[in-house]
């Protein structure tokens, strides 16, 4: 039995088939003409898709490309439709054939190389998508469609360089500015160039991301790592603090480095001052530091134990589970004890949640990604800056 898409797309074809002849019975033409005859080599087609006979109706419409130019617009919406229906060999098979016919004209060919190029893609044949995406980004009508399509395969496969070099044409060509994703594409470069210890290619890249462009927090977030790498803590430091001045939602990123650091260097009365004072200048991110010493279990250190225990006392969906009024009437070791259980039972929660989501389309993950991997925006990941409670809490937190 015929199914509800193949229904539309016979629908589809009954429709310009009709008004074909409309054009033609209604259209300019002498007095004495006759109107022309609905087509019946459609019919003829349209009756294998309602049989559910789609490779003969394949190969119908296939042969009526090549005896009538009228219905090459018929053959694009066909192979459209087959793409979008997965059905993606089919879809080849006819922009393939009408690329091949020898009196094309140039403007059908451009638009059957992007729509064969298109296939491909669709196809994961991203080596000959790409082959067909830079011809058509030289000179062609769809240039811009064709750079912006370039960009896409470079960044899946990782091909930095090439993707700054066709976004900066993009950049040029569609009037609109892409620094930001730009500048991500040399961080890219360069956290590939520090992975390699070749820090003075990485530190080059870097100076790229953040030169005539608005800067992101990645590129001082890659410098401070690199500094970090080559042992240099008090730039890694003055970066880390930097990023945090300027850019709150990155403490989850640069706070475990900073303890990190300090605890390294031994200076743990200097990281007192430091976090006391940033927390006097922004008391809103009490909770995001609470959170996330609570995910990467910091401890030890009391001004972040003070904010965790307020953050615990204060958090509402906590109270249903802890009686917070009860455990703050106890003697206070008996208290910390408590809280002490309490923490381990949040950090294995925070640990087994999602800990980013996009800000654009809410894709969720355990860690930083600066392309989001569902809607391919960059830098729109935030941090929670709370546990994620469920039912989980309820066997996690010990009885007290």
């Amino acid at each position: 039995m015929p199914t509800e898409s193949t229904f539309l797309l016979a629908g589809l074809f009954l429709l310009l088939a009709a008004a074909g002849w409309a054009m033609g019975r209604f259209g300019e033409r002498e007095e004495d003409q006759a109107p022309p005859p609905l087509n019946i080599d459609y019919l003829k087609g349209l009756n294998f898709l309602l049989n559910e006979q789609t490779d003969q109706a394949l190969e119908h419409f296939l042969e009526m490309v090549r005896v009538d130019d009228k219905t090459i617009e018929t053959h694009f919406a066909l192979g459209s439709l087959f793409r979008r229906r997965g059905e993606v060999d089919r879809a080849i098979r006819i922009h393939q054939n009408i690329i091949a016919r020898p009196d094309l004209a140039a403007e059908q060919r451009d638009q059957a190389l992007y729509s064969l190029a298109k296939d491909y893609l669709h196809a994961g044949l991203l080596d000959r998508a790409e082959n067909l995406f830079s011809r058509l980004s030289q000179g062609s009508r769809y240039q811009v469609q064709a750079l912006e399509s370039l960009c896409r395969i470079y960044e899946q496969e990782k091909e930095w360089e090439r993707a700054v070099d066709a976004a900066e044409k993009l950049e040029v060509l569609g009037g609109r500015s892409l620094a930001l994703q730009i500048a991500h594409y040399y961080c890219e470069l360069a956290e590939a160039a520090a992975r390699r210890n070749d820090y003075s290619a990485a530190r080059a890249f870097v100076k790229k991301a953040q030169t005539g462009r608005p800067r992101t927090m990645r590129g001082a977030l890659t410098r401070a790592h690199i500094a970090q790498e080559t042992h240099d803590s008090k730039t890694a430091l003055r970066l880390y603090h930097r990023i945090i001045d300027e850019n709150t939602y990155l403490i989850a990123e640069a706070l475990p480095e900073i303890v990190a650091i300090y605890t390294r260097e031994d200076e743990i009365a200097d990281l007192e001052r430091a976090l006391k004072s940033l927390v006097q200048k922004h008391p809103e991110m009490s909770s995001l530091i609470a959170y996330t010493a609570i995910v990467n279990d910091i401890g030890g250190i009391p001004v972040i134990d003070d904010v965790v225990r307020d953050y615990m006392l204060n958090e509402p969906t906590l109270a249903e589970f802890v009686d917070l009024q009860r455990l703050s009437d106890r003697p206070r070791d008996q208290e910390e004890s408590v809280l002490v259980k309490i923490r381990k039972a949040l950090s294995k929660l925070a640990t087994a949640s999602p800990r980013y989501q996009c800000q654009e389309c809410g894709f969720s993950s355990q860690r930083l990604l600066w392309q989001c991997p569902s809607c391919r925006n960059w830098e729109t990941q935030r941090p929670a800056s709370r546990v994620q409670f469920d039912t989980i809490l309820q066997h996690s937190i010990t009885n007290y």
